[in-house]
């Protein structure tokens, strides 16, 4: 029998440009909970890839590669975790249009999946902890006390997504971003190993009409039901 955690886990899963980065931050921020960007650790994944010239494509390579990286979030001012990879901050390298594709890539093999699934679950092993990716409802924690899974049209998510790489100074067009929303949401969905899909307990909340505000006071009642 599981042990019940003192506080929950809250499992944010969705596609690309739903909303789930900046809702999760807001609120492990309001609930003084530790947030676990689990995207970020597949962007690390591929980022490290393509410096060591492993192409994204060979799985027993990048699962040999991610056994050995020293992978680790440290808070910034604001409480949004930055990726430390071997000892160095790459949280901003990893947020590329190419890196996203790549992170999409890399994901799909069992053996990198396996090599990063012990670490997501220590970093959430004793609650209080708010945790996003694809498939944290469904694989990595399926005993989740709260599951959401947020998402949006995709003409609204590609808007988004141009927005926050435009905010970063990184040139982005529509329509192209559009194309590669569209493509990562047929792999990310298709894939043999943990596509992503919301959890049969989890709850769908369409992100499309909503701000983020009105989304994050309905993620706060959801886990204050829940013992948060």
């Amino acid at each position: 029998m599981t042990k019940k955690r003192a506080r929950p886990v809250i499992a944010i899963d969705g596609p690309a440009g739903a909303g789930k980065s900046t809702v999760a931050l807001k609120l492990a921020q309001r609930l003084g909970f530790v947030l676990v960007d689990t995207g970020a650790l597949y962007r690390g994944v591929a980022l490290a890839a393509r410096e060591r010239g492993i192409a994204w494509t060979d799985g027993v390579a990048l699962g040999n590669l991610t056994a050995t990286l020293d992978l680790s979030f440290e808070p910034r001012a604001d409480g949004a975790p930055r990726l430390i990879i071997d000892g160095r901050d790459r949280s901003g390298e990893i947020r590329t249009p190419e890196i996203s594709m790549g992170a999409s890539d890399v994901s799909k093999h069992p053996e990198v999946r396996a090599a990063l699934l012990g670490l997501q679950r220590r970093l959430g092993h004793d609650g209080g902890v708010v945790l996003e990716g694809r498939d944290i409802g469904t694989v990595v924690f399926p005993d989740a006390e709260a599951k959401v899974f947020l998402t949006a049209s995709d003409h609204i998510r590609a808007g988004r997504r141009v927005q926050d790489l435009t905010s970063k100074g990184i040139a982005a067009d529509q329509e192209k971003t559009l194309a590669e929303i569209r493509a990562r949401d047929t792999q990310d969905s298709t894939r043999a190993v943990a596509p992503l899909k919301p959890a049969d307990d989890a709850i769908t909340l369409d992100t499309t009409q909503l701000d983020i505000d009105a989304v994050v006071e309905h993620l706060i009642a959801l886990a204050q039901a829940k013992g948060a």
